[in-house]
């Protein structure tokens, strides 16, 4: 979906017109990647926007950045508000957010040693993320570990999701499924993965090479309420294929059931029961339809 290209985005501490949001073209992120960034999403409720699990997208944002020996010049707090003024700002109801803190402009090389952090904040309205139910196993592996990090949301890293979700695409498929280096599933192109089986959630632990996701830690939690067994280990690719249901869960993706997978059909071809009882428990959380107990939710006011 492109951008409508009006509004505000908040930069270093100031809030600037979206058409003037704008970084030189020699700063080091331009050439070499160096950025760390959140997706965030406000879901629009009876009770005002609510941005969803706003304290831990802040922290891994700031884990990212430690992993990549970036100090990002704020607080976490800061950031907090900083996200909430912008949707404030924006006169959003619902949206997606994006803080993003990269290296700018002061030289270029390999060692960014002196280069500005500079953080900013853009919102705008994104709906539903995954439209085509169908997916593929990649030819495009996870990074190995001690390569890259793949426990930080890094923006060069995103190169890998880019090469997966283009072939998924060039052959038709909704999403791309990516294999770690010893040849067990990881995640989609910008999704963590589960599958269910015998009426069990299976789904790869942090050792494939996967994002600690968010929204992963969240159908977790609401799958343990609901008396789902929930297990957490290496998944053979051809255990795809067999599952009763497979659905990716992410910020943009929220829980997007996988219908097919290279063709083969997943279960009965349709949405299952159980990723369809865990859909519609994340959408009452979210709305504030149910007791927010967890406390997951900010309220923009």
């Amino acid at each position: 979906m492109p951008f409508e290209g009006k509004g505000k985005i908040w930069m270093n501490g100031r809030m600037v017109e979206w058409a003037e949001a704008k970084i030189h073209v020699m700063s080091h992120v331009v050439h070499y990647g160096s950025s760390v960034f959140e997706g965030i999403r406000c879901y629009k409720t009876n009770q005002g926007p609510a941005v969803f699990r706003l304290k831990e997208h802040t922290e891994r944002l700031f884990n990212s950045a430690k992993i990549y020996r970036m100090e990002i010049p704020y607080t976490e707090e800061q950031i907090n508000q900083a996200i909430i003024e912008t949707v404030k700002a924006n006169q959003m109801e619902e949206c997606y957010i994006r803080p993003v803190a990269y290296r700018g402009y002061d030289h270029l090389g390999v060692d960014p040693t002196g280069t500005p952090i500079d953080v900013a904040i853009g919102v705008w309205k994104w709906g539903k993320y995954l439209q085509n139910s169908t997916a593929c196993v990649s030819s495009w592996m996870r990074i190995a570990p001690n390569t890259m990090p793949a426990m930080a949301k890094c923006g060069a890293n995103y190169m890998n999701s880019q090469l997966i979700k283009l072939e998924a695409l060039s052959h038709g498929y909704g999403e791309g499924i990516a294999l770690d280096a010893y040849g067990y599933v990881s995640e989609g192109s910008g999704e963590n993965i589960f599958i269910v089986r015998d009426k069990a959630l299976i789904t790869p632990p942090y050792a494939a090479s996967i994002l600690p996701g968010i929204t992963r830690n969240t159908v977790i939690t609401i799958a343990q309420e609901m008396n789902l067994k929930v297990i957490e280990e290496n998944i053979p690719r051809e255990a795809l294929y067999v599952a009763d249901e497979v659905f990716f869960t992410g910020t943009a993706a929220e829980i997007s059931p996988i219908t097919h997978i290279d063709k083969v059909k997943i279960g009965c071809g349709e949405p299952g029961r159980i990723t369809r009882q865990l859909q519609e428990r994340f959408v009452k959380i979210v709305t504030a339809q149910d007791s927010d107990k967890l406390h997951w939710l900010t309220f923009v006011k």
